[in-house]
């Protein structure tokens, strides 16, 4: 390829404008056979593009326009010679080289999307008028080149003479790549196709890229020119290439035929494919969902894929097909694939490396969150059966496993926001009760119990040893305790444990005192001890044992000291032991079998920045469970009391702004706790229940033990599993659940994520690496 050849000009020569019409130059750069995307890496290096584009970018603009000229010419023609196939390729490779140079440079960003003078197919004048700016025409020509056939799908023909279909006459969805979600025959695999849709997605994702070069701005609404024109109706390819996308995805087995060390022999060419299209579908679903109507779930069915009744959903064609979905047979084959790709990992044989594991669950976790947030009726469907523990389990492996590793906060952060718009539904409380029989290897202790055991034990974990940086993300997990805390059948003792360890550690008063927001931890913990209580009291009788074991931490909340002095002393013991959280008072017991511990990430791994998430108050919303079971959106005006006249459980979001009012900020900046402070929550903590149980219980569990000189735990559970406090614990207070609500905030999140993951998982070609990002930050760990 003849990038430095003398009228280019390497770097330091002068390069002279060549022009448009000089076919036998341009062609030299699309014209070789044997070339691959990284030998045009390796032979256009970064330092000449940046070149050319400030010393001769009359000759940068004319490549492009010519690169786009071809692929046009190859999508009208269908690509029929092999040399027609390997000039599209080459310069589907070249563009995806130097695309990621101009958007790097602000006074080229407008260059695709204005016309290009002369640019009239026959060279006609007035054909300007309506010529497309650059963009579009790449993008349709790579949509019609996805399914071009002989190149990117089957021919349907029998005989290549003369035949060959016509590309525009050719009804795409006839064509799409995989099985599954609207089409059901299955195609032959091909190779050759397989690499050839791999290189046009490369492209396509580089083409969305440009939000990459953009600084993160929540207002800014976010669309992606580019995405916005390829899911528009311009593009006659967008419902079969969302289903190939999304059928692609979902149908893979890496597994294959489960031949022990099969993918050591074979290089799988599916896996690279499905990868691409999984990251080409998760740009394309990039949506703001909090400022756009989303389709009602009203649960009507129609004949086709896609449901037809609902209202027009959003302009995005593929956000629209995919919150339209609504066959069950659909759900299940997504479901189905999702839990299969995410459990893969897991996958542990008694022959060491003989699964494939595959690399791609950040990207299968955006699009599971995708499909909760934009498909309500996926999200029921996921929560109708114990399916949904499937996508659980693998999870809870991904956070317990990533919990020390700075590099992947964003997985941490994204496995937690799924697991709380899941614990928003009674449902996902309700199939936690399961009993968690399957035992992947995790290091956490070994034990008996439910897959509600299994949550509490590794948010246990994940608060105790992961590192500083998760602090934000507490308030979340203490909430998914909340919210299925109504509908948890019988902790194991382990459990129980566990989150009386939690209180323990959280209800010192140096960490009370130490951060204006951590007395919300305790009031979370209380809140969930008060609904097992009221609601699922029978069954839970290790819980209530280790209640009554630590009822010393309870008397102490209810004692806290309040006056200055005391305050100055507790923040004193802080500056000796910095420690936030340790283990001891919590029995660990052996791990499990076959599990290694969770590892900080190799020193120089590369990471990107992600922005703030917004605090719990701004990513849910409080919602009562009425007596039928519905949920009803709490106002605020609405939780100032119960109707029983005590307090009602005082959400801490509310008194936010007040606390902040009564707590002093010094002058350096630094936050410093009151009298008027602790008083303003010290009042509010719902500890009526638990102390209405410990005046009960324990005068007569003290009795047992002397009457019985016991000294074994076996005789109290008995006495406390067929004890009963009806009739003398207050009124059961009616159940709160925090929803996840869609907002701009946790959007802006999503994206820096998103194209994070993209940026570092592209490292064969290095599409992106050196360039000037703006979106997040590279950073060393």
């Amino acid at each position: 390829m003849a990038w430095g050849g003398p009228q280019v000009g390497r770097p330091g020569q002068r390069r002279t404008p060549v022009e448009a019409t000089d076919d036998a130059f341009w062609d030299q750069f699309w014209a070789d056979t044997a070339t691959s995307v990284q030998d045009v890496f390796a032979l256009v290096p970064a330092a000449e593009i940046r070149a050319v584009r400030e010393e001769s970018p009359s000759n940068l603009a004319t490549l492009c326009y010519k690169a786009v000229e071809k692929l046009v010419q190859g999508a009208e023609s269908g690509c029929h010679s092999e040399k027609e196939k390997q000039i599209v390729l080459n310069c589907s490779r070249l563009l995806t080289r130097v695309l990621p140079y101009i958007f790097e440079d602000p006074d080229w960003r407008g260059f695709f999307w204005s016309t290009v003078p002369g640019a009239g197919r026959a060279g006609g004048e007035e054909e300007d008028e309506n010529a497309r700016p650059l963009a579009e025409s790449l993008l349709l020509a790579i949509a019609d080149l996805l399914f071009c056939p002989d190149f990117t799908v089957q021919s349907h023909r029998r005989s290549t003479v003369d035949s060959a279909e016509d590309v525009h006459s050719l009804d795409s969805c006839e064509y799409i790549w995989e099985a599954g979600v609207g089409f059901a025959h299955s195609p032959q695999p091909n190779y050759i196709h397989d690499v050839n849709r791999m290189e046009l997605l490369k492209l396509l994702l580089t083409c969305f890229s440009e939000a990459m070069y953009l600084p993160p701005a929540p207002d800014s609404g976010g669309t992606n020119p580019w995405v916005q024109f390829f899911c528009s109706t311009e593009n006659r390819h967008a419902l079969p290439l969302f289903t190939s996308l999304l059928n692609t995805v979902c149908a893979y087995d890496p597994v294959g035929y489960g031949i022990p060390y099969n993918h050591l022999l074979f290089s799988d060419y599916r896996e690279p494919l499905v990868e691409e299209a999984a990251q080409v579908l998760i740009v394309t679903l990039d949506h703001d969902s909090a400022t756009s109507a989303s389709p009602t779930v009203d649960g009507t069915t129609t004949g086709t894929a896609m449901d037809d009744t609902d209202p027009p959903g959003p302009e995005n064609l593929f956000v629209n097909y995919l919150s339209r979905i609504h066959r069950e047979e659909d759900f299940q084959f997504i479901l189905k694939g999702i839990a299969r790709l995410l459990s893969n990992p897991l996958l542990q044989t008694y022959l060491p490396n003989s699964t494939k594991k595959i690399q791609f669950h950040q990207e299968l976790l955006v699009l599971f969150w995708k499909l909760c947030d934009f498909n309500k009726k996926f999200l029921f469907f996921v929560l109708k059966s114990s399916d949904v523990l499937d996508i659980l389990v693998p999870i809870l492996y991904f956070l317990n496993d990533a919990r020390a590793d700075h590099s992947r906060v964003g997985l941490m952060h994204i496995g937690v926001f799924i697991l709380l718009l899941l614990s928003g539904e009674r449902n996902f409380g309700v199939r936690l009760n399961k009993p968690y029989s399957v035992r992947v290897p995790m290091d956490i202790p070994v034990f008996t119990g439910t897959h509600a055991d299994l949550l509490i034990v590794v948010f246990h974990k994940i608060i105790t040893s992961g590192h500083q940086r998760l602090q934000p993300l507490f308030d979340c997990l203490l909430t998914i305790v909340v919210n299925v805390s109504p509908y948890l059948k019988s902790l194991s003792m382990l459990a129980a444990n566990k989150l009386l360890h939690l209180l323990e550690a959280f209800s010192t008063t140096w960490f009370l005192f130490s951060a204006a927001q951590n007395h919300h931890l305790v009031f979370f913990l209380l809140e969930a001890f008060n609904n097992i209580i009221q609601y699922q009291f029978d069954g839970n009788s290790n819980l209530v044992y280790a209640i009554i074991r630590k009822r010393s931490v309870f008397h102490q909340l209810a004692n806290l000291p309040t006056d200055p002095p005391a305050i100055h002393k507790a923040l004193q013991r802080r500056r000796r032991a910095p420690e936030p959280l340790s283990r001891t008072g919590s029995q660990e017991g052996a791990s499990m079998e076959g599990s290694r511990p969770a590892a900080p990430a190799e020193p120089g791994t590369l990471k990107t920045s992600l922005v703030a998430t917004p605090g719990i108050d701004k990513l849910t919303e409080k919602s009562q469970v009425s007596e039928d079971g519905t949920l009803r959106s709490l106002e605020p005006a609405s939780q100032q009391s119960s109707s029983d006249g005590s307090p009602a459980m005082e959400e801490p979001d509310q008194a936010w702004r007040e606390q902040r009012r009564l707590s002093s900020a010094s002058a350096s900046g630094q936050w410093s706790p009151t009298s008027e402070w602790v008083l303003s929550w010290k009042s509010k903590l719902p500890l009526q229940t638990i102390m209405r149980l410990l005046q009960v219980l324990v005068p007569q569990v003290e009795k047992i033990c002397i009457d019985k000189g016991l000294t074994d735990e076996s005789e109290i559970l008995r006495f406390l599993q067929h004890g009963t406090l009806v009739g003398l614990l207050p009124v059961p207070h009616p159940i709160l659940i925090r929803k996840y609500q869609a907002n701009s905030g946790t959007a802006m999140w999503f994206r820096t994520y998103m194209w994070g993951v993209i940026y570092l998982r592209n490292v064969d070609p290095p599409v992106w690496y050196d360039t000037d990002v703006k979106l997040f930050e590279i950073q060393r760990v």
